[in-house]
């Protein structure tokens, strides 16, 4: 990264970069100071050390996630939002255990919630209900993405290749081989094509939940 007048924004950026290459416990204030060409002690007169930096990534992440235009339908918003949630979290894996773990919440991370919560309140969602919905969709995605980015094989391997290594007896597991079976072996099965499916469970559980609350 070329030199140039050290920023909170050029900062982060190094910070991401660094955390890209060599996961959250390679971000520290030496790293990224050596990403960006200058001493450590550089950055101190931008950040107060180490935890604060934690707190601009994190919120860093949130102001990558796209979030629903004023008087946007409730479902719609809530499925892109969550798909470019998945798409952020997928790309910076190490952002998983970070974006709901900082105690200071910076101002993209506040605007996040705020403004998901209003899209929620404006369709006819109590506040208890739209806390319950933002934590299931949230819930949702970030397990999703937890199992995407630890998969035994790759989106470009053949899982059929998998499966076939694993031979599944099918008297032992017959659920499994079922499965299998009906999914897998000659259905170009890919897990991230289950996304979309496991979404909707979770919004036709929250509409009927609105619908009986209203």
């Amino acid at each position: 990264m070329g030199r140039g007048a050290l920023s909170r924004e050029r900062i982060v950026e190094a910070a991401v970069t660094v955390a890209d290459d060599g996961g959250l416990t390679a971000v520290s204030m030496r790293n990224v100071g050596r990403r960006l060409g200058v001493e450590a002690m550089s950055l101190y007169h931008h950040l107060a050390g180490k935890d604060e930096l934690l707190d601009e990534l994190a919120d860093w992440v949130f102001a990558q996630i796209e979030l629903p235009e004023p008087g946007t339908p409730w479902r719609p918003a809530m499925a892109a939002r969550a798909a470019s949630a998945r798409a952020v979290l997928a790309r910076h894996p190490w952002s998983l255990g970070l974006v709901e773990s900082r105690r200071s919440g910076g101002p993209a991370l506040l605007r996040h919630h705020d403004t998901v919560l209003g899209c929620l309140r404006a369709d006819g969602f109590t506040v208890a209900l739209a806390s319950q919905a933002f934590s299931a969709i949230d819930a949702y995605v970030y397990g999703f993405v937890l199992t995407e980015t630890r998969l035994p094989f790759s989106p470009d391997d053949d899982v059929e290749d998998f499966v076939a290594e694993i031979a599944l007896p099918a008297q032992e597991y017959p659920h499994l081989a079922e499965m299998v079976a009906e999914l897998v072996v000659g259905h170009g099965y890919a897990f991230a094509d289950q996304f979309d499916d496991g979404l909707d469970l979770v919004l036709d559980g929250l509409e009927r939940r609105l619908a009986a609350a209203s």
